[in-house]
């Protein structure tokens, strides 16, 4: 199958369905590494920029369960988990963009770190833009610096993160119930954040596998 990502074939998502299947815990996690790496490939070597588009909007189409089956087990700090990871945020920015630029805004307000600028997201930033940036950090793994758009994802999240835990505090008193669910978000978004930050100096080293 390798050697079909030598030809700048168009992305139909058979590439993931190909991997699916089997209980065996080594072999699950040896088709999440396959399949990670032929993606980047066939990405990076095409000269079609609808490959690309493809594997951005891959989700769109099929679901973020479709790849939780392959990568969502894998290593936090691994390239099948790497992915995993801004396929998840960017699904959760696309379920609620609205939400998403709330928390980035405010995050924004309350951050004295260079985390914005890194993330890359215009001031202020909408529904719109948020979407948008969601897009174009996916797209830089594969067009791109890949240890940059780990960069960026980071930073967003910590933006986002510093976000819904102030949100949180103002609403401690009068909503408790969504104030808990924010400090639930903005743990997860740091967590998140710190994963993907620990991916991008291992790809950096040429170490994320």
């Amino acid at each position: 199958m390798a050697a079909d990502f030598h030809k700048p074939a168009h992305f139909g998502g058979g590439e993931f369905e190909a991997f699916a299947g089997g209980e065996d815990p080594a072999a699950i996690m040896r088709a999440a590494h396959e399949s990670a790496r032929a993606l980047l490939a066939r990405a990076r070597r095409s000269e079609d920029p609808e490959v690309v588009e493809r594997l951005v909007s891959y989700t769109d189409e099929h679901g973020i369960d479709a790849l939780a089956e392959l990568w969502a087990r894998s290593a936090p700090t691994s390239l099948p988990g790497a992915l995993w990871r801004i396929y998840l945020v960017r699904a959760m920015i696309h379920h609620d963009p609205a939400t998403a630029a709330i928390l980035f805004q405010r995050g924004v307000e309350v951050l004295r770190t260079i985390d914005p600028v890194v993330a890359g997201a215009p001031t202020p930033a909408g529904p719109s833009e948020i979407d948008e940036l969601a897009d174009r950090i996916l797209r830089g793994l594969f067009e791109g610096d890949f240890a940059i758009a780990l960069d960026r994802a980071a930073a967003f999240c910590r933006v986002a993160a510093a976000g819904a835990s102030s949100i949180a505090d103002d609403q401690e008193a009068t909503d408790p119930e969504r104030a808990r669910e924010l400090t639930t978000r903005a743990l997860r978004l740091t967590t998140t954040g710190e994963e993907l930050s620990a991916c991008a100096r291992l790809a950096r080293d040429d170490s994320l596998e």
